[in-house]
């Protein structure tokens, strides 16, 4: 009898021990399951795997809540020709400052890329004082008020391309602030060429940047919006 009832209470311990083990390895599992998100969340590691998700849901909204585009609004307007860059340079520092549309006068047929080629044609231009077509019009040209002009100049005088825009628009009320780039001849008299060309718009006072000052021209044009009173 005594060897029954011991051997019924080793059995019993043994059950027991084994329900308890059991039991401590499932509390262990869950506790290493349940820190592991924990530490990632707050070193950050888990950031890679949110930034993953953004851009979709980024473009899903972006196409929800585009709206189409609209008109500027703006009473001002840079307009500019440049075949080396240094022109267009000078004309975004101003709609920069200004926050006025653009216009890039283009020729519907292109200049050379050759520079020297290109000092024949524009010789050729002036000598028959000619008219090289515009590739592009102006819309709504009649709602500014302020219109920057800007060009190189070629041979002293301006491209014979200005001759045609200031031929095809009229100026009349409006104000003309021209702006010019050269190597240093300035604008050799085409202010004066601009003011018998639209005699019933005002003329300010220009710019005329160097060559060498067109990449960095954001001094010069604030002085010089400032003193004609343009500044924003």
């Amino acid at each position: 009898m005594k060897k029954i009832l011991s051997l019924l209470l080793t059995l019993t311990m043994v059950f027991t021990l084994a329900a308890c083990g059991n039991s401590g390895a499932t509390q262990s599992g869950t506790s290493e399951a349940t820190s592991g998100p924990e530490s990632s969340a707050a070193s950050g590691e888990n950031t890679p795997s949110s930034e993953s998700t953004a851009p979709t849901e980024s473009v899903s909204q972006g196409e929800e809540s585009s709206q189409p585009e609209t008109e500027t609004g703006a009473t001002s307007l840079v307009v500019y020709f440049s075949w080396s860059g240094n022109t267009e340079s000078v004309a975004n520092e101003i709609h920069s400052q200004t926050g006025a549309d653009m216009f890039e006068i283009v020729p519907a047929e292109p200049y050379t890329d050759d520079y020297n080629t290109l000092l024949d044609i524009a010789q050729e231009e002036q000598a028959n004082d000619a008219r090289p077509a515009i590739a592009d019009t102006v819309d709504h040209f009649e709602q500014y008020d302020v219109v920057y002009l800007g060009y190189p100049n070629w041979w002293g005088d301006m491209p014979m391309i200005l001759y045609t825009f200031l031929d095809a628009y009229d100026f009349s009320g409006k104000t003309i602030a021209p702006f010019v780039t050269s190597g240093g001849s300035g604008f050799s008299g085409t202010i004066g060429t601009i003011e018998s060309m639209q005699p019933d718009a005002a003329v300010t006072e220009g710019l005329s940047v160097g060559s060498s000052e067109a990449a960095d021209p954001a001094a010069a044009v604030t002085e010089w919006l400032a003193g004609i009173g343009l500044s924003e």
